[in-house]
């Protein structure tokens, strides 16, 4: 892993915060689209969507506009720096299980151990599989860097925080809900070609468009969750943090699973059974 770059260009202009963090180094390259690698990084994750590589690859290929305009008006606020201070490195956090248990039963904190523990992953993990898809990507220890690695690392609590499972769909759910927090056509691209793909394969009645929809607008609906400070959400009761940051029932998503097991099918196993060979 490279060192994070400290030199600037002669001339160069940034903006830096209160502690003096810049943040856009002004050797960072600007994002390109490219959606033909974008496509093939699809067709890799349906063969395997363990391997996350290919996900951090097509947010890579198709950038979103709205990002670094929501990461300069997140980080250099008021709010922004608070959270920075308090929470400089989310995996730290919430990889601590022990100190997370000590909060009462029935709180996020809780349901989110049980989640990770009972799918064997960990906050540092997911950081290590992006790590792993650029093994030589510098770094810059801007601001973007820290925002860009906060929506990361904030990607298994919203399983928690909105009911999706890990399932194929659950995982299109979440993108769909992400989308509606964030913005930008990764989320969408893999959200809905994943639906199509669940749809095409299982021929069911089962709602699966109307489900990623519902997601979509439950993310519109609520605050950014990574922009919240997360050790307080960890403390709350979860159906208290569900209700203050306006997350839903996801009704459409359970009628899929409903119809799904009513035929047999399992719906954790539509990737490994029905798109091995798509």
């Amino acid at each position: 892993m490279n060192d994070t770059i400290r030199s600037f260009p002669a001339g160069a202009t940034v903006d830096i915060a209160p502690d003096g963090t810049i943040f856009r180094h002004p050797a960072r390259p600007q994002p390109r689209r490219n959606l033909r690698a974008a496509i093939h990084h699809f067709r890799e994750l349906l063969k395997d969507k363990e391997d996350t590589s290919h996900v951090f690859k097509i947010f890579e290929s198709l950038p979103s506009k709205r990002f670094v305009p929501m990461a300069r008006a997140f980080t250099l606020s008021r709010e922004g720096q608070r959270v920075r201070e308090s929470e400089p490195y989310l995996p730290a956090i919430l990889d601590d299980h022990e100190t997370l248990r000590q909060q009462p039963a029935g709180t996020v904190a809780h349901a989110y151990c049980e989640f990770m523990e009972r799918e064997g992953l960990t906050a540092a993990g997911l950081v290590e599989e992006g790590e792993r898809a650029w093994p030589d990507r510098p770094k810059y220890g801007d601001l973007i860097e820290w925002y860009a690695a906060r929506r990361r690392d904030t990607h298994d609590l919203l399983h928690v925080l909105t009911g999706y499972g890990r399932d194929a769909l659950g995982e299109q759910c979440v993108l769909a809900f992400t989308y509606g927090q964030n913005g930008g056509f990764a989320h969408l691209f893999i959200a809905y070609l994943g639906a199509l793909n669940i749809r095409k394969g299982v021929k069911t009645p089962a709602p699966v468009l109307r489900a990623v929809r519902q997601a979509q607008k439950m993310g519109a609906g609520a605050p950014r969750i990574a922009e919240m400070p997360i050790r307080q959400v960890l403390k709350m009761p979860l159906a208290e943090a569900r209700a203050l940051l306006r997350i839903g029932d996801p009704t459409q998503y359970r009628r899929c699973h409903e119809r799904w097991c009513e035929r047999g099918i399992d719906p954790y196993d539509l990737l490994g059974k029905d798109f091995a060979a798509a």
